[in-house]
């Protein structure tokens, strides 16, 4: 089950010491993998004819196709050139400031920490305890002086990857605990099963959705979704069978709507938003996520940030009308 979204009502008293943190190792070399898939280049997108039969980072903000894929590239560079633009960008400040100069450490060496930190993370969600910056630098011993870059690196392995925030929530004890992002509550993991969690897989989906036209085709998610090294038909080490995941379980929990396109012969199938990712999300936050890892701002892509913007606009005035109504009620019963 997802933990809540309110911080844990759990004191660091539980808080566990470190495991063996060779355990499941395999799990957090297996995300590094995933995020070195695209390091640079990489085909656009599949788009309109519109496009420019280029490669690589767009250098017009304009074309959401080639847009969404770059944002994929960035978001799976390896930890050594991930951007600083993460929520947890306050965390490294907070936690021990700015450290040593890690060009004084083996680039591998940080990314097997980095690795080492995402697996006691991923142990603690799946747990739902808090961890402590203690239980953090017992994971990382040895390299304890870089922990705020280790720390940083590691929390956006888990934003972009498993899309899970990282939040410090007892300042006094440095404790840490985990949020899905952007306002989802489904992670994927079944409950009293082991598992990974899959929430970001499911915003990459989403994000396809909205800077495709608020439609896909299933070919063009394929087409991204293979920048990280996931592909239909191949069991991958993380998230086990994608086409299942994506057709079969994010279906059923009403985050995807998967349909044959009209009058298409042969048949091809299209995804679309589900019920529940709108009832629990916004265009404008897939948005914004997005536009930061690119590294860009939402407003640079004009069409989707007007459509978000009035969607935003359309939720706050039913909110606003239901509360009228329910004040009329509440105002008529007395």
């Amino acid at each position: 089950m997802p933990l809540p979204q309110k911080s844990p009502q759990y004191s660091c008293d539980r808080c566990l010491p470190a495991r063996s943190v060779t355990q499941g190792l395999e799990d957090a070399d297996d995300s590094k993998a995933l995020e070195e898939t695209c390091l640079s280049s990489h085909p656009l997108m599949p788009g309109t004819s519109k496009e420019a039969p280029s490669v690589g980072i767009p250098s017009n903000p304009e074309n959401p196709q080639s847009f969404c894929s770059s944002s994929i590239a960035i978001a799976t560079t390896s930890t050594s050139e991930l951007n600083e633009g993460s929520d947890s960008q306050e965390e490294e400040d907070s936690t021990s400031g700015a450290g040593p100069d890690a060009k004084n450490v083996p680039v591998d060496a940080l990314d097997k920490m980095v690795a080492l930190l995402v697996d006691f993370m991923l142990f603690k969600y799946l747990k739902k305890e808090l961890m402590t910056k203690a239980d953090m630098k017992i994971v990382i011993k040895g390299y304890e002086e870089h922990f705020a870059e280790v720390f940083l690196k590691a929390s956006e392995r888990m934003e972009v990857v498993f899309g899970l925030d990282v939040k410090e929530v007892d300042p006094i004890n440095h404790c840490y605990a985990f949020f899905i992002k952007l306002g989802l509550t489904y992670d994927g993991v079944l409950h009293g099963k082991e598992g990974i969690p899959k929430t970001g897989v499911l915003i990459l989906i989403l994000g396809v959705i909205f800077m495709k036209g608020n439609s896909a085709t299933e070919k063009e998610v394929w087409e991204v979704l293979k920048l990280t090294g996931i592909y239909p038909g191949r069991k991958h080490s993380l998230f086990g069978d994608p086409r299942k995941l994506i057709t079969q379980d994010f279906v059923k929990g009403k985050y995807l709507e998967y349909r044959q396109v009209a009058n298409s012969d042969p048949a091809q199938f299209e995804f679309l938003w589900g019920s529940r990712a709108h009832a629990e999300t916004t265009k404008m936050k897939v948005l914004e996520f997005l536009a930061k890892v690119h590294g860009t701002d939402p407003s640079s892509f004009p069409s989707q940030y007007e459509e978000a913007l009035q969607e935003e606009e359309e939720r706050t005035r039913a909110r606003m009308s239901a509360m009228a109504i329910s004040t009329s009620v509440a105002t008529a019963s007395l």
